[in-house]
């Protein structure tokens, strides 16, 4: 069975916002049938032993909860392998015990860590989106006037309106599609609100959304180099793996 057949292709590392079926950490998934629906056991290696343990309870907290929602599963036990905490986050995450009492000793909660993370995360994306607009030809100054409404989104593009509606630009809809879930996911916006906003949540003054999207672009760098490290560090490992 596939990780991408079972939904776990939404849940995301945390530290690099990218999805943990196309990092290629699940190992192996297995299915089982039982009264009242199936129990699936799920996997995963991250790659290295010492990766944050706020990290990789957040994915497996956010695999079980992704597969347990699919029609059919009746529960989903998530296995992490190879890591220096791998007994405590399977057994905290696997039998609802909490973060804070399986690792008493860390500095900081799980919600504290997650919206830490997923406000550069945001960021992240909205710099793509930025530039994907930016590229169409849309200013900084329209850029940070648009609101939701002012987009229509399609299957393979989003129309945006910019001009007062008096011209539309047609652009690919993937990035903003990004952006816009992680938004409305971190309640950043909603759906009457301005499209874009500052690091802080605010609105974006035009004057000053060219120097917002430089601190965008900050986020971005950040995630993209932290990504290519795991990457070196994951295959590393699945190597190192495979020869045992």
């Amino acid at each position: 069975m596939r990780g991408d057949s079972v939904g776990a292709r939404r849940v995301t590392d945390p530290e690099l916002d990218r999805s943990i079926v196309e990092l290629e950490y699940i190992d192996d998934i297995e299915v089982e049938a039982e009264e009242g629906g199936a129990h699936v056991d799920v996997s995963f290696t991250l790659p290295t032993a010492w990766c944050s343990p706020a990290f990789a309870w957040m994915m497996a907290l956010d695999g079980r909860e992704a597969v347990e929602g699919l029609s059919g599963v009746a529960r989903c036990s998530m296995r992490l392998r190879e890591h220096m905490h791998a007994r405590e986050v399977t057994v905290g995450v696997n039998n609802d015990h909490s973060f804070d009492a399986t690792f008493p000793d860390a500095d900081g909660g799980i919600a504290e860590v997650r919206s830490t993370l997923d406000a550069k995360a945001r960021l992240a994306r909205q710099y793509d989106a930025v530039e994907t607009l930016l590229a169409a030809g849309v200013t900084h100054e329209q850029i940070a006037l648009l609101t939701r409404d002012d987009c229509r989104f399609f299957d393979e593009y989003v129309a945006v309106g910019v001009r007062e509606g008096a011209v539309e630009i047609v652009v690919d809809v993937e990035p903003l599609r990004r952006y816009l879930d992680k938004a409305m996911q971190t309640g950043r916006v909603a759906e009457n609100d301005r499209l874009f906003r500052t690091p802080e949540g605010d609105d974006i003054d035009p004057d000053e959304a060219e120097l917002v999207h430089r601190r965008a672009r900050l986020a971005h760098v950040n995630m993209s180099g932290q990504g290519g490290v795991c990457d070196a560090l994951h295959e590393s490992r699945r190597a190192e793996l495979a020869r045992q």
